[in-house]
C-alpha cells in the first residue's frame, strides 16, 4: 500500500456492522471432512447461531511455520494434508474464494509483526472440514492466518487483540485445533467409544475448562508451567496455540459457550466454543 487513501480503500471493503462472534473447533480426524456424527452436528448446530460473514480468517494448526503468513491468492487450493484415508477424502474440495483485500488489511493490523503475504498454501484440513459443516456453499470468502512456532504463547495471545477490529467489520475469526492433542497416545481400538478418555485427560479437560468459564486464562497462556496432565495433553503447542488466539480475541462482558465438549480416543479432546 503506497497511501493512506489506498489503506482507506481497503477499510471500505468491509464497513462496520454486527460485530462477529469467535469459534474455536476442535477439528479432529480428517474424516469429519465426509462423515456425519456428533461433532459435525455440533458445528452445523453452531453454524445456525451465526450471521453471515462478509468473510472469514482461520488460524489452523495444521499452518504452522517461521514468521507469520496470510494467504492472499484469489482461489485457495483445497489442501488434503493427510495420508492414509479413503480416496473420497481426498477428492472433496471447497472452492470458497480468498480475499487479497483482508489480507492486505490483516497484514496492517499486525504491524508491526511482519506478515507476508502468502500465494502457495490455501485452505489446509484444518480449515475445510470443518468449514464445509460450517458452511456448505463455500459462498463465503476465507484466507488464513499462520501460526509463527518461534514466538511463545504470550505473544499469540496478544498478537489476536490486534485483529479485534475485524469483528466489528462482518470478519468471522475461527481457531481450529484440539485443546488435548496426544496423538502418540492415541487409543485405536476405542476410538469410537463416547467420551472415551484416560485419566490424565479427564483431569486436564475439566481443568481446562474451568480456566475456560472462569476467564482465568493466565494458567492456559502458562500450560508449559502446570501439571503433569497438562504436559500429556499438549505435548506440542501446534493444535493448541489456536485456542489462545480464540481467547485473545474475547472481549470484556462477552461469554464463552463450550459445545461438542467431548474426549476421544483416550488422548484427544474435541471441545469446542464459542465468543459472544
Amino acid at each position: 500500500m503506497n497511501s493512506l487513501n489506498d489503506l482507506k480503500k481497503i477499510s471500505d471493503t468491509f464497513p462496520l456492522s454486527q460485530r462477529m462472534p469467535v469459534l474455536f473447533l476442535g477439528h479432529g480426524s480428517p474424516m469429519n471432512g465426509i462423515e456425519e456424527n456428533q461433532f459435525t452436528n455440533g458445528f452445523q448446530s453452531i453454524s445456525k447461531t451465526l450471521p453471515k460473514p462478509n468473510a472469514i480468517i482461520c488460524i489452523s494448526a495444521h499452518w504452522f511455520t517461521k514468521g507469520t503468513k496470510v494467504t492472499a491468492m484469489k482461489l485457495p487450493k483445497t489442501i488434503h494434508d493427510f495420508g492414509g484415508f479413503p480416496q473420497e477424502l481426498y477428492e472433496q474440495q471447497y472452492p470458497a474464494k480468498g480475499n487479497p483485500e483482508l489480507a492486505i488489511e490483516t497484514k496492517n493490523l499486525l504491524h508491526p509483526t511482519l506478515v507476508e503475504l502468502d500465494e502457495k498454501w490455501g485452505l489446509d484440513y484444518g480449515s475445510w472440514t470443518v468449514l464445509k459443516h460450517l458452511f456448505p456453499n463455500a459462498d463465503i470468502p476465507v484466507i488464513q492466518l499462520s501460526i509463527d512456532y518461534t514466538k511463545d504463547t504470550n505473544y499469540h495471545f496478544e498478537l489476536a487483540k490486534q485483529l479485534n477490529s475485524l469483528r466489528d467489520k462482518g470478519i468471522l475469526i475461527i481457531g481450529s485445533g484440539n485443546i488435548i492433542h496426544n496423538l502418540g497416545l492415541v487409543d485405536w481400538k476405542n476410538f469410537n467409544k463416547d467420551n472415551y478418555g484416560y485419566d490424565w485427560a479427564i483431569e486436564a479437560r475439566e481443568t481446562i475448562n474451568n480456566y475456560l468459564i472462569n476467564g482465568d486464562y493466565k494458567p492456559l497462556i502458562k500450560y508449559q508451567n502446570q501439571s503433569k496432565a497438562f504436559q500429556l495433553a499438549i505435548p506440542t503447542p501446534d493444535h493448541y496455540l489456536p485456542l489462545i488466539y480464540t481467547l485473545g480475541l474475547q472481549q470484556n462482558k462477552e461469554s464463552i459457550r463450550l459445545f461438542n465438549d467431548k474426549l476421544l480416543a483416550g488422548s484427544l479432546s474435541m471441545t469446542s466454543l464459542k465468543i459472544e
